[in-house]
């Protein structure tokens, strides 16, 4: 987490953090052969899941709560795998890049206001200040959660739904599993939005009165390429989910 966010954003998003799904993607022929490792598969991405966001629920820097549900959300693409459901598990890797790229160059752009400070304790009442910032965290954050009709719904609501539904042994178990990291999912997400955006009891308001009026002074919340990336990404996260499902999922599957 000490890198530059553009770079946490693209190896967390898309690159590096993921390669060892596309790579169960890849020899997937060779996993179907046993089904011993289908459910470790299944078991070990359960477990990840749910523990890191666990963690994700009680660290305090910004970038470490993104960078945790990462790896929450790669527990779910490895149940996916071991459901032999490879196409979801490919179509929720392809959402999960954008609204992932989306939140970190927005966390980005806030330690950037902020000259670099990434402890959300230290955060607060920034809603008003930062709109365009705030409104990218609220959209990605939205669609990790999975909220109906954004990107993340269309292939987050499929792992689940196949976890319920298909006849394996301890499904039901691994189902709980799952929905209990998507709770975890939605508390660090909201946490993370009210740490950093809304007004709380205990804000460090020496902290925000200095910060603010430091920003007052330069009056720019982004830059021109900062808005374009981040303009971009949130576009995606609303529309990429509906338009490129039946492409990876089959024909007439949400209708």
């Amino acid at each position: 987490m000490e890198g530059p966010t553009p770079v946490s954003s693209l190896l967390h998003a898309a690159t590096m953090v993921t390669a060892g799904v596309f790579l169960v993607l890849r020899c997937s022929i060779i996993f179907e052969y046993n089904d011993n490792i289908l459910f470790l598969l299944i078991m070990i991405g359960s477990l990840t899941a749910l523990i890191a966001g666990c963690v994700a629920f009680t660290v305090f820097d910004v970038k470490k709560v993104i960078a945790y549900s990462t790896t929450s959300q790669l527990g779910y693409m490895f149940i996916c795998n071991g459901l032999s459901l490879y196409n979801v598990t490919f179509f929720h890797l392809f959402n999960h890049a954008f609204f992932k790229a989306l939140l970190f160059l927005s966390a980005g752009a806030l330690i950037h206001v902020l000259f670099d400070e990434q402890d959300i304790r230290k955060m607060g009442l920034l809603y008003n200040n930062l709109p365009f910032t705030y409104s990218c965290f609220l959209l990605g954050s939205l669609a990790i959660m999975g909220f109906p009709f954004l990107t993340g719904f269309y292939s987050k609501d499929l792992i689940l739904e196949f976890a319920y539904s298909k006849f394996i042994i301890d499904s039901l178990f691994v189902y709980f599993l799952s929905l209990t990291s998507a709770i975890f999912t939605a508390s660090y997400s909201i946490r993370l939005l009210f740490f950093v955006f809304l007004p709380k009891k205990y804000t460090n308001t020496y902290f925000i009165f200095f910060k603010q009026l430091d920003y007052n002074k330069s009056n720019c919340e982004v830059t021109l390429h900062m808005f374009f990336s981040m303009f971009i990404l949130a576009i995606a996260s609303i529309f990429f989910g509906f338009l490129f499902s039946e492409l990876f999922v089959g024909l007439g599957n949400f209708y």
